[in-house]
């Protein structure tokens, strides 16, 4: 496997985020994109205050007690569910049964002839259960 060669701009940016890895958790949070911090970092430098107050925010949170991590956690779960389309997982959870009957399927398929000579046959019956006629 090839590794691209990285511009060296990103490999100081690099370096900066390893020097800095309150910027990690601010990404993490959401607060904002690893394009917006290296647009920043790029435009304003390195020695710009807003690397310092990053700095402070991060360091306040981790006196906050459990409860309130317990609270942000719901409240970003019903943030998913209120932000979820239901049309949009509906056809997700189509997508998804298609796949689990395709590889039901191939499963049966490979247990069907793997089976040596006990080939698994369904009971014969009407091929359909309401034998109507045309006229």
């Amino acid at each position: 496997m090839t590794q691209k060669k990285l511009h060296p701009s990103v490999l100081k940016f690099k370096e900066f985020v390893k020097n800095n890895p309150t910027l990690i958790q601010e990404v993490r949070k959401g607060n904002s994109t690893w394009q917006e911090l290296y647009e920043d970092w790029y435009l304003l430098g390195e020695d710009d205050k807003r690397w310092e107050s990053i700095g402070t925010e991060s360091k306040a949170e981790p006196d906050s007690s459990t409860e309130s991590s317990k609270g942000d956690f719901m409240s970003n779960i019903v943030g998913m569910f209120k932000n979820m389309d239901a049309n949009q997982m509906q056809s997700h959870l189509n997508n998804l049964s298609q796949a689990v009957g395709a590889i039901q399927g191939l499963l049966a398929q490979f247990q069907g002839s793997g089976g040596g000579g006990n080939p698994v046959n369904p009971p014969e019956g009407p091929k359909n259960p309401f034998s109507f006629r045309q006229d």
